[in-house]
């Protein structure tokens, strides 16, 4: 038995863990961020809406940076819609049942890859355009007094990997349409995002790096892939003045003395040939996949990383030549003194945190899948039904699978919450 007794170190160890997790409240306040505690948002849009990518990009970097702030999220994207509607039915109807049934506090509308219809500048075209999206915006504002709307740009069209199809190009038509949709927002008091400038700014580098793999960002020309999305995300997200930093940690090891924390508490640092300490984050990196050459490609080819995803850890004073960093009993790398006095970014690296982000992610993904399977091939196909049992058996099972949808959202909302992790620097 007394060989289960805890030692010394051991002790000492689960007595700063306590501390820590006694002293975490609060280490992040949303500040000057767009989304607020108790905001629903819906994401309102055609085609590329309805892919759920740079949504559930933004669902899930919200959910990780701001793992104590309650805000949700519904996807209502339909494919070919434009500013009167589509598929889904008129505008009308859309918006009385994708957006306004659900009382959202915040909307973003991305329309116009359609509105445009693929072809050179045509002002009649342009003009229902116009007419359209103001319909919106007084409809939006009259059911929903006080709500905040991020109206974006349209995102682009691929005249940078592939040739042009006519004089000047349809991304060229975009940016007009761009244009106006930012006047509309400086009009309104709207929030306004640039998903095609920055996007196509990526394109030109990432082609001039690697073309072939530039050519996968948006395979189509019209709808990008995950990679593409990921950066239109980022724009979306830098909109909303997110932050960049995930955490920041500063230690002095020849001071023998944690300098500075930013988004994150450490405790129990020891120091002898490398260092040791206990940390406990207030937020979760941004996920990246990093075995898919075209989002590699496409984070190289932007600021993702230095403007979204910044978990600095700088260790100085050490006396040997190279460490190796474990977090949690795990090898995350392999770094010189230079490297760590200089900082290193975790964010970019395979640590536990990262791994936690992804598993958050995994269940952003699945609850929008439930909730797409409820109103697509449910909600929608069958809201025509008049014979009462019928109706009422369909509200039954709506109902039952927004249930489940909420108990993806709160496994979501659990696994986004912060985890105490064990850092050792050793010497090599």
């Amino acid at each position: 038995m007394l060989g289960m007794l805890p030692s010394m170190h051991q002790r000492f160890i689960l007595l700063s863990l306590l501390l820590i997790a006694s002293s975490f409240q609060g280490l992040r306040a949303d500040g000057n961020f767009y989304l607020k505690d108790g905001d629903r948002v819906v994401f309102y849009g055609d085609s590329i809406t309805d892919q759920r990518l740079y949504t559930t990009f933004t669902e899930t970097y919200v959910i990780t940076r701001f793992p104590k702030m309650n805000v949700q999220f519904v996807h209502s994207g339909w494919g070919g819609d434009r500013v009167t509607g589509g598929g889904g039915g008129p505008i009308d109807l859309r918006l009385k049942r994708d957006v306004f049934a659900y009382k959202p506090t915040v909307m973003t509308i991305m329309l116009g890859m359609n509105d445009a219809s693929y072809r050179a500048f045509d002002q009649g075209i342009f003009d229902t355009y116009v007419k359209g999206y103001e319909h919106i915006i007084k409809s939006v504002k009259s059911e929903l007094p006080g709500i905040r709307i991020t109206v974006i740009e349209p995102s682009p069209f691929d005249d940078v990997t592939q040739e042009p199809k006519f004089e000047g190009g349809y991304n060229a038509v975009l940016l007009r349409y761009g244009e106006f949709v930012k006047t509309l927002g400086q009009r309104e008091n709207l929030n306004v995002a640039d998903l095609n400038n920055p996007v196509v700014a990526a394109l030109k580098k990432a082609k001039a790096t690697d073309a072939k793999l530039a050519g996968k960002l948006v395979p189509d020309r019209v709808h990008p892939a995950p990679s593409g999305q990921l950066l239109m995300a980022a724009e979306l997200i830098k909109s909303w003045n997110a932050p960049a930093t995930v955490t920041e940690v500063q230690i002095d090891a020849s001071n023998k003395s944690v300098v500075k924390t930013v988004s994150t508490k450490v405790g129990g640092a020891q120091f002898g040939g490398g260092v040791t300490w206990n940390q406990m984050d207030a937020a979760l990196p941004m996920p990246v996949d990093t075995k898919d050459p075209a989002i590699v490609l496409a984070v190289q080819s932007s600021d993702f990383v230095e403007a979204l995803n910044q978990q600095t850890l700088k260790v100085s004073g050490l006396s040997n030549a190279r460490y190796t960093l474990n977090i949690d009993g795990t090898k995350v790398g392999s770094f010189s003194n230079e490297d760590l006095a200089h900082g290193i970014n975790l964010a970019t690296l395979p640590t536990p945190m990262t791994a936690q982000a992804r598993k958050v992610h995994e269940l952003t993904i699945r609850h929008n899948d439930m909730h797409f399977a409820r109103w697509r091939n449910i909600q929608v196909p069958l809201e025509t039904q008049k014979a009462p049992k019928v109706r009422k058996a369909i509200g039954n099972l709506i109902t039952a699978l927004d249930d489940e949808e909420a108990s993806v959202i709160k496994q979501q909302r659990a696994a986004a919450k912060p985890v105490l992790h064990q850092y050792e620097l050793r010497p090599e």
